[in-house]
């Protein structure tokens, strides 16, 4: 129960709720989620299939109540067994969720990625609120175009246009979406951010580096495990070890780099970030392994964190 300071019941007066964000990979779910909530969880990259698991944060608005948004992998044609847990895992979502965020690009033409999902979402009775994305990247004066397009095909509950990337009108966002959820109280503390373990957010950001110092075809056949992550008794310093998986052995060396600079560079960029999200001094030791076509075998999913049955 949710009292104010005299007491009194105030779950009557504020509303909470689950909101899942989906589109197609690439669209910027996850820079839309850290942006609502003020701060980074969710790791991003311009490459697809960044967000592997779903990915659960907390906002809250004093007197209003809280939204809780499930950032979840890009819909798209699955091409092994964790492209499938991917696709299961994003649109399992839609059934259990009080409101849908659907983001798209901005365009005229309406493909078969976004046509699967269109087919998806009339499978449900959940309001939708498009979110035309990356509004920065056209013209101004083209966006009601845009939104004519996708307003044709289905009854959106809202259509906002926006710039996730450089927070252009999602401001209106959370207002939108209250408007939609059920009245009753809070799910979480209000000062919780999110459901992640600090390991698994350490994980995700060293998957991110890699993707990002890394070329085309390596990221896609990575994950990433923490062996240790303990805090020295004395000095206060985290010592973590973590393991890079790959599925090839040239990949190894790629991401090893030559004479480990590679390697080196990921995990410098890793340890800035781990140490400013632990507010902590961060050792921080990376290994690579080979594991031959771990994203074909559903020991080695699960065995990497991707348990669908969890979800």
């Amino acid at each position: 129960m949710v009292k104010d300071r005299d007491g009194e019941d105030m779950s009557q007066n504020i509303k909470s709720g689950f909101v899942t964000l989906i589109g197609r990979p690439n669209v910027g779910k996850s820079t839309l989620m850290n942006h609502l909530i003020g701060q980074k969880i969710a790791i991003t990259s311009k490459k697809p299939q960044t967000t592997r698991n779903r990915i659960q944060t907390v906002y809250t608005e004093e007197g209003k109540g809280q939204i809780v948004f499930l950032d979840t992998p890009g819909i798209h044609k699955a091409k092994n067994k964790l492209g499938q847990y991917m696709v299961n895992v994003a649109e399992r979502t839609l059934r259990d969720v009080d409101v849908v965020l659907w983001l798209v690009e901005p365009s005229n033409f309406i493909g078969a990625g976004e046509r699967h999902i269109l087919e998806k979402l009339r499978k449900i009775n959940t309001p939708v609120i498009l979110i035309i994305n990356k509004t920065d990247t056209v013209k101004k004066e083209d966006i009601l175009a845009y939104i004519d397009t996708y307003r044709k095909e289905y009854d959106f509950a809202e259509i906002v246009p926006l710039s996730a990337l450089r927070g252009e009108n999602t401001e209106i966002l959370p207002d939108l979406i209250f408007k939609y959820l059920p009245y009753g109280p809070m799910f979480y503390d209000e000062d919780t951010v999110t459901d992640q373990p600090e390991r698994q957010i350490v994980a995700e950001i060293i998957r991110e580096k890699s993707l990002h110092a890394l070329n085309e075809e390596v990221p896609h056949g990575i994950a990433v495990t923490i062996e240790q992550m303990k805090e020295r008794k004395k000095g206060g310093i985290i010592d973590i070890e973590a393991t890079v998986i790959c599925e090839k052995e040239s990949h190894k060396g790629i991401i090893i780099g030559k004479g480990g600079a590679m390697l080196k560079k990921i995990g410098s960029n890793a340890r800035f970030e781990i140490e400013r999200m632990l507010e902590h001094q961060v050792n921080l030791n990376l290994w690579v392994k080979v594991k031959k076509d771990w994203r074909d075998s559903d020991f080695l999913i699960k065995n990497f964190g991707y348990r669908e049955s969890e979800e």
